[in-house]
């Protein structure tokens, strides 16, 4: 069954790029022009992705991106005009997976596009197997590898699909340093063009989410001018 991906986007002439380059890779499309249309139209299709433009009438990117984590964690691309650091931020805190600046090239948003969908094909099929260990304990903080779930202090933590696929990965390797590049091809399937900026957003995140102080962190650890670990 063909990947089903929600373009939202008022300018028509990106949309109609998009679509064209989407559909030629086998993918079914559905389009919007603003917020509201992009919360109704994933309620009633539930894509498999969605490419959301930040600067729309009605509702903007960001609060259909927060109305939209509310429920669902369906990879979101940001595709934005704006290319201050801030504004990036923003649409990954609000719990965005990725974002392109426009003008974007069409195999940047492609291998983007592919990333996106092959991590979520890989967290939806991932079984542990027979031989793996299914439970991560670590002082307060439990990650359930058969249920996909965290919790701290027996409370369940809500995590996006990225900020678990972070977690598993480094808690599964713990004391390991990995370079933002390296988590963005393991982590992200990105080999060219992640901006390793989205490593440490989605790590800021994590902590705020995991960690009794973020400032101070237990589990995610930096090692200052290398990467991260899981240190506990």
């Amino acid at each position: 069954m063909n990947s089903r991906i929600l373009v939202v986007d008022d300018e028509k002439n990106i949309v109609d790029i998009i679509k064209y380059n989407l559909k030629k890779e086998g993918y079914d499309i559905i389009t919007a022009s603003d917020g509201e249309e992009a919360i109704a139209l994933n309620e009633e299709y539930e894509p498999d992705l969605i490419l959301l433009d930040i600067m729309m009438p009605k509702l903007d990117g960001y609060a259909a991106c927060r109305k939209i984590r509310e429920k669902y964690d369906t990879p979101i691309i940001m595709l934005t005009a704006r290319a201050e650091e801030v504004d990036k931020v923003l649409g990954l805190e609000l719990g965005a997976d990725d974002y392109v600046t426009k003008p974007f090239g069409v195999r940047e948003l492609m291998a983007r596009v592919k990333a996106n969908l092959r991590r979520r094909a890989s967290a939806d099929e991932e079984q542990p197997s027979s031989g793996d260990k299914e439970t991560f304990s670590f002082g307060s903080l439990t990650i359930d590898m058969r249920l996909f779930e965290v919790k701290k202090n027996g409370k369940a933590v809500d995590l996006t699909l990225r900020e678990y696929e972070l977690l598993k990965f480094l808690a599964s390797q713990k004391t390991q340093v990995f370079s933002r590049e390296t988590l963005l091809e393991k982590v992200w399937g990105y080999e060219y063009f992640g901006d390793v900026r989205t490593v440490d957003v989605t790590v800021r995140r994590l902590r705020e989410k995991i960690e009794d102080d973020p400032s101070k962190p237990l589990y995610i650890l930096t090692k200052r001018g290398v990467g991260y670990y899981f240190g506990a």
